[in-house]
């Protein structure tokens, strides 16, 4: 089924715009009138269309500042980074962004942008009389709304509770002293955002009508965002963080909770539950594949999830994405090779990233038992490798998901349509530090996730933004924290180590044994979630909402030396030293909404 962005040429309306007030003064400006935009049925859909357009765009994260809502999530998480110094993750990573910074800014303004527009559309797509039926006049009203609320969302997963502004559009060329907002809690956000969801939901179709409505938000997309947005208000972050007690609105307003409510994590466990039921496996499923002689395949399967553009198991998506952007960091340097072969593999997996994944039997690399080897090398042939080689004994026997994941030094190159190419990532080898000069990866492992099989230089693959596998991993996290024990628990973890290739957790024969305990099945979950859904945008929010990246993204980095030929390259070295305090929790709000609002209240420590 295809879910995906529906996109094209952006048209807004002309307004006068004496006064400026930051955030507020963002609704779209071009050529038309608006009288001439809301006449027919083709001027109003570019006018949506221009709405759509900021559904984030997250494989251009290399340059988060350009416009298309890609944010810092990935070279910014303990799993990645990124080599160029300009790239703006780096700048988080050492601690040296603020209020000012440009991409702050960006993802502030943009998304208040289409929150605006959105309520324009809305309060002016009904004077549109040429061309339209009131059934599409009223989907088209309830995509905008459900936009409106999944960019809400996306305001309040970076920078905590914010200015909900209703239905009401400020005019541009209002005096700015007419519209000091305050902002609102985070209960009264998320409760927004989930009653504007469910709402727009129910208008909303549950699968597109043709061909020609594939991109526009359906029933599914719209509800996704409900879920995410009870799992986060559930985590602890935002329920009860005494470190957030300095919240508050100059009139001495709460904005975030400070006592643990359970019931959060309650609600959020029974929407996930009733989503599921309502969707999963009818409308979205598991993505499943065979090998060639009709046998399942956990390494295709989780390949080939990020290839197969019209998949089952995507529930949100970008179609508009920066895909070749994104592959040529995932293809490494390869000195000498074709050009479709030959990338920089500028985006890093960090060794903690790589030591995350399971090996193949579905233990840890520190349990007992679990086979791994610190050193030595071996010749071995990989899943879904066309060929042995001399592999370091670290990278042997691992999960399926691991050489769906990494590049590592030895491997074969993923395109073979010019013969097997072997990446070397010693400091002297064809995608080394010597040899790739700025391109090259500063850990000795590139990312491989979501690259595909022939030339990087492709420019028409979705970036996906939601899917099944998340939904079964937050819907368990809710519930081992709402009901620990109950069956469901176990049931869907294991979905996604049996589509992984990897041992289940359970008391029968070739089972693991199970966590027995809400601490340790917590743990068991945290696990699953780093390497399931690794470099997918979800580790950099995972570790804040649970108050570990102080941890997690504080003090050495480390890879492998990548400035050294074998077999010194083996040994493990700190590649940076990352700075977290309490503050970086949060986004900061821009500077210049905080100075203009008398009623703004900055984030702590900003």
């Amino acid at each position: 089924m295809k879910k995906f962005i529906y996109l094209t040429l952006v048209v807004g309306l002309t307004f006068a715009t004496s006064c400026k007030k930051g955030f507020l003064d963002q609704v779209p400006n071009d050529r038309l009138t608006l009288d001439e935009t809301f006449k027919t049925r083709s001027t109003a859909e570019r006018f949506l269309n221009n709405i759509y357009s900021q559904i984030p765009d997250e494989f251009a994260q290399r340059n988060p500042d350009e416009g298309r809502n890609a944010g810092v999530w990935t070279g910014a998480a303990d799993e990645a980074e990124f080599v160029w110094g300009f790239n703006q993750a780096n700048n988080v990573n050492i601690g040296s962004w603020d209020a000012n910074t440009g991409f702050v800014n960006s993802y502030w303004n943009n998304f208040y942008r289409g929150i605006r527009s959105a309520s324009f559309f809305m309060a002016n797509i009904d004077k549109v009389t040429e061309d339209i039926t009131p059934q599409i006049t009223v989907q088209y009203k309830n995509e905008a709304r459900a936009l409106r609320a999944i960019y809400y969302f996306y305001l309040v997963r970076a920078f905590g509770p914010v200015i909900i502004l209703g239905d009401n559009v400020v005019e541009p060329d209002a005096p700015s002293e007419d519209v000091q907002l305050p902002r609102s809690s985070m209960e009264e956000c998320v409760a927004y955002i989930a009653s504007e969801l469910e709402a727009a939901a129910a208008n909303l179709p549950t699968v597109a009508a043709n061909d020609n409505n594939y991109g526009r938000i359906n029933k599914g997309m719209a509800l996704s965002y409900r879920l995410q947005a009870y799992l986060l208000a559930a985590s602890p972050l935002y329920n009860g963080n005494t470190d957030l007690a300095s919240l508050k609105n100059k009139d001495g307003k709460q904005l975030v909770s400070q006592t643990v409510d359970q019931s959060k994590w309650k609600r959020a466990s029974d929407a996930y539950k009733a989503y599921i039921t309502q969707f999963v496996p009818s409308t979205y499923s598991l993505y499943r594949k065979n090998d060639g002689a009709g046998v399942f395949s956990p390494y295709l399967s989780c390949r080939d999830l990020f290839i197969d553009k019209f998949n089952s198991e995507v529930i949100m998506s970008r179609l508009d994405a920066s895909i070749e952007g994104r592959q040529y960091e995932l293809t490494p340097y390869h000195n000498g090779k074709n050009s479709e072969t030959r990338g920089s593999g500028g985006l890093s997996a960090t060794q903690g990233q790589v030591d995350a994944f399971f090996m193949a039997n579905g233990l840890s690399i520190t349990d007992a038992g679990s086979g791994y080897q610190t050193a030595g090398t071996t010749m071995y042939k990989p899943v879904g490798s066309p060929q042995a080689t001399e592999t370091f004994n670290q990278w042997v026997n691992r999960e399926p998901r691991f050489y769906v994941n990494i590049t590592y030094h030895n491997s074969v190159w993923l395109n073979t349509t010019f013969g097997n190419i072997i990446t070397e990532m010693n400091n002297n080898g064809n995608s080394g530090k010597a040899t790739g000069g700025n391109d090259y990866s500063v850990t000795g492992y590139i990312v491989r996730k979501a690259m595909g099989l022939g030339n990087w230089r492709e420019n028409n693959r979705p970036c996906i933004l939601y899917r099944v596998g998340n939904l079964f991993l937050d819907y368990v996290e809710a519930l081992n924290e709402s009901t620990p024990g109950d069956a469901d628990i176990l049931i869907y973890l294991n979905q996604i180590r049996s589509r992984a290739g990897i041992p289940t957790y359970g008391s029968g024969a070739g089972q693991i044994p199970a966590p027995t305990t809400q601490d340790a099945m917590r743990e068991a979950i945290r696990k699953e979630r780093r390497v399931e859904l690794a470099f997918e945008n979800v580790r950099y929010f995972d570790t804040r909402r649970w108050k570990i990246a102080e941890t997690t993204d504080n003090g050495p980095m480390y890879g492998l030396n990548v400035t050294q030929n074998l077999p010194a390259f083996f040994t493990k070295t700190v590649f940076e030293n990352r700075v977290f305090t309490k503050r970086h929790y949060l986004f900061p709000i821009p500077s210049k909404d905080v100075n203009s609002d008398n009623l703004m209240v900055q984030n702590p420590g900003w």
